[in-house]
């Protein structure tokens, strides 16, 4: 029973009685437990007749288990000191830590945020919570810096639930409430990843850092509680695929899907301007001419959390435009941002915070409507993997931008690691008009399909894919025809109030 459905009102897991739409005509019976002995409760039940809308209180149950998750990935860094003293080695030594729990975390996007597309989400959610709260155990009471490290690896590799919960929100919305429900999931892995570091350091401060991970395991089999209360089952997307397959396609989409190597194109240098401001401002604050202590600098940390605070305005505002546009003013203000930062940034204390506040507010806002525009474009199925190349292309943004932005700034100053950042926004502008609005999927460059404004266009006729045979054309045109009618429906009856369900737009033969 793979059946698609979307509720376009984000608000907590009730039923609603209005239709569902769907292109298979699975009659398997949904499951009424997890793991084969762990009751699903009757409201969470998968039932496309009656489905779970996708209401407010359940985005923010997503947003905060992405908080209490991703921090797993940056306890460790205000800890280093702590532990190097505890298991009696060279900083050096214990510095590895940090890398391998990133590796993990790598290895983890790579290898098990796939599995999204080929098993059921609450089951494979409830799994890798467990196991990375099990994990956090051993962190907690080992006094072996071996077994600590192993340990932080594969913590790393299970700290995925964020990444499975954003393609989850994605799949439980329709396309003019998406950008907003991700945004929320979204913000709540921004607000983790700057308080992780907050609260380790904090804790360490005044007891044992061993304190931090009891905090770091607690609070995760808390959350895996709440998503036990809270994540609608979902039937598996791709019946009969196989894990090897999966990989492949995921590979195959890297390279031969034009709209993904563009949006790749676009996040890596938008990570690497984050990742090289960051990692280059505390030497900037730290010297001349501002000479701050490292309490003031680490105080920069919170204005990061503008856009946390910005992440719902941005994801509506994004939910009203063709995702292109967004991106080309989004990477404008990019560029003016930056352009800043080459002029000022070790001038004026006034540069330093507006260029902080304008890369934090717009690598999110890039970074969200890249994912938009792609989510909307491809095939609902495959979406677990087409996030994988995304958080990929993240990844190696930020390796490049923090390996090259510090390398520039110790050897040359503040300015050309500055200059580089700014180099990089202009790249992404070019890689932007590349492609127009609306060009066919399978077109690399050009600007077929004109510049409309409206961003029912894009679900109109891009949603369809265009099929190679003649029943698959007959199946595109029925499918593009009952997408413009739930289309024109959907904004009559939300002009009256009412909640809409839309049918996703995979009426069409799929490569993926």
């Amino acid at each position: 029973m793979s059946d698609s459905y979307a509720a376009s009102d984000v608000s907590a897991p009730e039923r609603s009685s209005s239709p569902v739409y769907s292109t298979n005509t699975n009659s398997e019976e949904a499951p009424t437990v997890d793991f084969g002995f762990l009751p699903i409760p009757a409201s969470l039940r998968y039932d496309p007749t009656r489905p779970v809308r996708f209401r407010l209180l359940l985005n923010i149950a997503f947003g905060v288990s992405s908080t209490f998750v991703i921090a797993n990935l940056y306890y460790s860094q205000p800890l280093l000191i702590q532990l190097a003293d505890s298991f009696h080695v060279s900083y050096e030594e214990v510095s590895n830590v940090p890398t391998l729990v990133q590796v993990g975390y790598a290895v983890g996007i790579l290898l098990i945020s796939p599995l999204g597309d080929l098993v059921r989400r609450r089951p494979l959610v409830l799994t890798i919570i467990f196991i990375a709260a099990s994990l956090s155990i051993g962190l907690a009471f080992t006094n072996s810096l071996p077994v600590f490290e192993a340990l932080s690896f594969l913590v790393g590799v299970f700290t995925i639930v964020p990444q499975v919960l954003v393609a989850l929100a994605a799949d439980l919305n329709p396309p003019h409430r998406r950008a907003a429900a991700m945004s929320i999931v979204m913000s709540g892995l921004l607000f983790g990843v700057l308080t992780a570091r907050v609260v380790a350091g904090i804790v360490a401060e005044y007891v044992s850092w061993r304190v931090v991970y009891y905090i770091a395991f607690a609070s995760q089999y808390a959350i895996a509680l709440l998503l036990y209360l809270t994540v609608p089952d979902y039937p598996s997307k791709n019946k009969g695929a196989t894990y090897w397959g999966i990989l492949w396609t995921m590979a195959k989409l890297a390279v031969t899907e034009p709209v993904i190597v563009q949006a790749a194109l676009v996040l890596i240098p938008n990570a690497a301007v984050y990742a090289n401001f960051w990692v280059t401002l505390t030497f900037l604050l730290g010297g001349a001419p501002y000479n701050y202590s490292t309490l003031v600098i680490g105080l920069f940390g919170f204005v990061g959390m503008v856009g946390v605070m910005m992440a719902i305005p941005i994801g509506r505002l994004i939910d009203r435009l063709v995702p292109w546009y967004a991106a080309i003013v989004s990477i404008l203000l990019y560029v003016v941002i930056t352009a800043i930062g080459v002029a000022a940034d070790g001038i004026n204390i006034a540069a330093v915070v507006i260029v902080c506040i304008g890369v934090d507010v717009l690598r999110q806002t890039i970074q969200m409507t890249m994912t938009t525009w792609v989510f909307g474009l491809l095939d609902a199925k495959a979406r677990s993997r087409i996030y994988a190349i995304i958080l990929v292309s993240l990844f190696i943004g930020q390796i490049m931008g923090t390996s090259v932005g510090a390398l520039l700034f110790t050897k040359y100053g503040w300015r050309p690691s500055a200059a580089i950042s700014l180099a990089w926004s202009g790249f992404m502008l070019f890689v932007i008009f590349l492609r127009g609005p609306h060009v066919p999927r399978r077109r690399w460059l050009g600007y077929a399909g004109g510049l409309s404004l409206r961003q029912s266009s894009v679900h109109e006729t891009d949603a369809v894919e265009q099929p190679d045979t003649a029943a698959g054309t007959q199946v595109a045109q029925i499918a593009e025809t009952s997408i413009r009618r739930s289309s024109d429906v959907a904004e009559i009856k939300e002009k009256q109030g009412e909640v809409v369900y839309e049918k996703e737009p995979n009426g069409h033969p799929s490569d993926v």
